[in-house]
């Protein structure tokens, strides 16, 4: 049987969800995250994993996120806290990053235009 990179590597530490309750529904959004329920070593990197494995991992837990009712709600809550590490709502560290600078940008203009007006 094949074996994938990230079946091998073993989770050093999975950071804590600092999630709010969801205003729309019963219970907290994350209750419904597909990642919670047999996949979360995937999210998250162990220490010195190699990029290969890292790429591979991340694009599993990518194609978990792609299937999850919640992605949504996980990715603005990422962006939002800021979550420094893992995979959250299919976007990695290093994309959350350039999302949140794109916003920034975005204000930054928004604040500009209506200055000028």
């Amino acid at each position: 049987m094949l074996q994938l990179p990230y079946q091998s590597l073993q989770v050093t530490a999975v950071p804590a969800q600092r999630a709010p309750a969801r205003s729309d529904q019963d219970g907290p959004w994350h209750a419904e995250a597909v990642c919670r329920r047999d996949e979360a070593g995937l999210f998250f990197a162990p220490s010195k994993e190699p990029t290969a494995a890292r790429l591979s991992r991340e694009e599993a837990a990518k194609r978990v996120c792609a299937r999850c009712p919640v992605m949504v709600e996980c990715r603005e809550h990422a962006l939002l806290q800021p979550e420094p590490y893992g995979v959250w709502g299919g976007l990695t560290a290093a994309e959350r990053r350039v999302v949140l600078a794109r916003r920034r940008r975005r204000e930054v203009e928004v604040k500009k235009s209506q200055s000028a007006a």
